[in-house]
């Protein structure tokens, strides 16, 4: 997808790198995402800004984790209250006086991330130099309307070689609210990449069996099959999950192939000069690679074919990114909190207590000074005090 920028993209971006055909990449992913729904996935490849109210929504898979409210987007809506969201695929950030000003970013597209306590209105390199930490303003120093300690998000990112740089400001200071959630999502996301991206010659099988993945489920195990990336074909084992498909060689098992089935293209039967195999098309984000594989009998390779095509349906329809995080104590929101006053049905009867803090602050009745008298408490004069009241009554109120 290329990047649409806007005036508050501008205020982003901080480098260009390379160029390209334009118009002729555009062509290819355009085309590509019509034929597949593996391409159409963008949340967490790319950053958006003034999306419509129907990409902010969460795609199927997507859940919410966290809602910030009192977020500033420092560096492209200064001064403006927003509320930051965070999900298992992006961060979204959007204006409380006017939704229409936000931004998506995917978490895919994070070079760089941190959080710092801003002492001041002035954000700049010096500043973020302290603690050996590799993180500099890009395009210079950054001035903040907010005042006094609050903590700032930080993340460098890049997308379609441009460079974009966001820092995100609690607007109230000193607020217990913390990005740790951002941090800590971005991190799942980093380390459950087997669910996302195709992957070759990894770690993926152990003792002949295949490594699962949390909420993963073998479906189906397929023993002789032949890959068909050779000239004379690589014999190995198929395995069919509710995640992906592996296939391993017999005589390696780090000569393999994972593809989970948000990359999966297509799934077909085809002709090839070794008889009928299965074809899997994976999407142009991971290099639109084609693979083929021999399973013998024909009728075991239909029954294949049509169980990965129907895995891959139900997978459409509720994806699992692998994106697992779950708030220890989720804060609930003032609105929530606040709790209606309900009047008592009751009657106070008065008594004859006094009360000295009614005597205190006024003498209603009082037309003149009352004669002054020596008070052995005080060691001085002072002006008599009004019947019922000590001066002890008077110096309770005061404490």
């Amino acid at each position: 997808m290329l990047v649409s920028l806007s005036l508050v993209a501008a205020r982003h971006q901080v480098a260009k790198e390379g160029s390209g055909d334009a118009a002729k990449g555009l062509a290819v992913v355009m085309a590509a995402a019509a034929a597949a729904t593996a391409d159409s996935l963008w949340e967490d490849r790319d950053v958006r800004f003034d999306v419509s109210s129907q990409q902010m929504k969460m795609r199927p898979g997507e859940v919410l984790i966290d809602c910030l409210d009192s977020i500033e987007d420092t560096k492209g809506n200064n001064g403006d209250r927003g509320r930051l969201l965070v999900t298992n695929l992006r961060i979204i950030w959007h204006s409380i006086a006017l939704p229409r000003v936000n931004l998506s970013v995917g978490y895919n597209c994070f070079v760089n991330i941190m959080t710092r306590t801003a002492n001041s209105g002035r954000l700049d390199n010096k500043e973020m130099r302290q603690g050996g930490i590799d993180f500099f303003l890009l395009s210079g120093p950054i001035t903040t309307k907010l005042r006094g300690q609050t903590e700032a998000l930080f993340i460098l990112t890049k997308c379609n070689n441009t460079r974009f740089e966001f820092i995100f400001t609690n607007v109230v200071p000193g607020s217990p609210r913390l990005f740790t959630s951002v941090i800590a999502v971005h991190r799942a996301y980093e380390t459950s990449k087997m669910y996302r991206d195709l992957k070759l010659r990894c770690a993926l099988i152990q003792n002949k069996q295949l490594r699962l993945l949390p909420k993963e489920q073998v479906y189906d195990k397929i023993n002789g099959v032949w890959n068909l990336s050779s000239d004379q074909g690589n014999l190995g084992t198929f395995f069919i999950t509710n995640v992906r498909i592996v296939w391993h060689a017999s005589m390696n098992d780090n000569f393999n192939v994972s593809m989970p089935y948000l990359q999966i293209r297509s799934v077909k039967i085809r002709d090839s000069r070794f008889g009928l195999a299965l074809v899997i098309e994976s999407s142009q984000a991971t290099g639109g690679y084609v693979l083929g594989f021999k399973i013998d009998p024909v009728e075991r390779l239909r029954e294949a074919a049509k169980e990965i095509n129907s895995l891959h349906k139900v997978y459409s329809v509720n994806p699992i990114f692998g994106v697992d995080y779950e708030m220890e104590e989720k804060p609930q929101r003032l609105e929530d909190l606040t709790v209606e006053q309900v009047q008592d049905d009751v009657e106070i009867e008065s008594d004859e207590h006094t009360d000295a803090f009614v005597a205190y602050f006024a003498d209603g009745n009082k037309q003149q000074d009352r004669e002054p008298v020596f008070s052995e408490e005080l060691g001085l004069a002072i002006e008599r005090l009004k019947d019922g009241f000590t001066l002890q009554g008077l110096w309770e109120v005061m404490g």
